[in-house]
């Protein structure tokens, strides 16, 4: 459950989608559909949606071009995370981490454990921080993308989520609801 601080208000974030499959089209990618309808139902802004193929370079330009341009703090990524051979996402975006959000696939896998049991181990949902952009990848199904934005990414990019949000990550001048840390000696 979201923790709200009301006096804090929602910042809408640009966030592009990127469809991982060497079968669909943007017609038939109900996935990123999926996420598309969630965001803008939240408040936020598509940025811009693409689909490539599994390929890790194609895939690494994309995500590449997106994390260098300032006006695009966000990426969804969805498909490619399996095992399979054709299955590269995960190798593909680690390289391009400054840092990685080792929780969201935990996380992530602990909650579709409830929905799909113990085939959640075959998940590499992966996230990170490259130069100021979350980026998040998650399996290609429509559900797994539902529960993966309604569950970890939706709250953390509502800034008056509380105790804390990865909005002031993304866009240092926004105000949030995160609460300041504070050392031992009181210094945060």
């Amino acid at each position: 459950m979201a923790h709200h601080a009301q006096a804090v208000p929602f910042q809408p974030l640009p966030i592009a989608i990127l469809t991982v499959s060497d079968t669909r089209t943007l017609a038939t990618d109900e996935s990123g559909s999926v996420l598309q309808a969630r965001l803008e139902n939240c408040g936020h802004l598509l940025a811009e949606r693409q689909l490539c193929q599994d390929d890790i370079y194609q895939i690494r330009a994309i995500v590449s071009q997106w994390i260098v341009n300032s006006a695009v703090p966000v990426v969804l990524i969805t498909g490619g995370t399996g095992f399979s051979a054709r299955d590269n996402t995960p190798e593909a975006l680690i390289p391009l981490f400054d840092k990685q959000v080792e929780g969201y696939g935990e996380l992530f896998r602990h909650l579709s454990l409830a929905s799909i049991g113990t085939s959640t181990i075959q998940s590499r949902a992966v996230a990170g921080l490259a130069n100021n952009t979350l980026i998040c990848a998650m399996p290609g199904s429509p559900r797994a993308c539902a529960l993966a934005w309604d569950e970890l990414i939706a709250p953390q990019l509502d800034a008056r989520h509380k105790p804390c949000n990865f909005v002031g990550q993304l866009m240092p001048q926004a105000p949030t609801a995160c609460a300041p840390r504070v050392m031992a000696g009181g210094v945060g």
